[in-house]
């Protein structure tokens, strides 16, 4: 894939239009899912597919299968940990 560089403004609401040439090339139409990474100063942008989505969420499930953690336990933790 060849190098484009484009720029962007972001809207009163936090909005980021993602230019149409981009948009196109990646093949990123309403309800695509974007992953968004901040490390140090810099934000990377990634379009996510069910491929990349079990990449990033595989040493997850490891960890918890390590840990003795199981998955009908997720909704108890997230309401004890939205209370703190």
């Amino acid at each position: 894939m060849s190098e484009i560089i484009e720029m962007g403004t972001v809207s009163s609401k936090g909005q980021i239009c993602i230019p149409s040439n981009i948009r196109e090339n990646m093949g990123i139409v309403e309800g695509s899912k974007i992953l968004f990474v901040l490390q140090d100063d810099s934000l990377l942008v990634k379009k996510m597919n069910l491929e990349t989505f079990e990449q990033i969420t595989k040493p997850l499930k490891e960890a918890a299968k390590k840990a003795g953690f199981h998955e009908n336990e997720v909704e108890g933790l997230v309401h004890r940990l939205r209370k703190k």
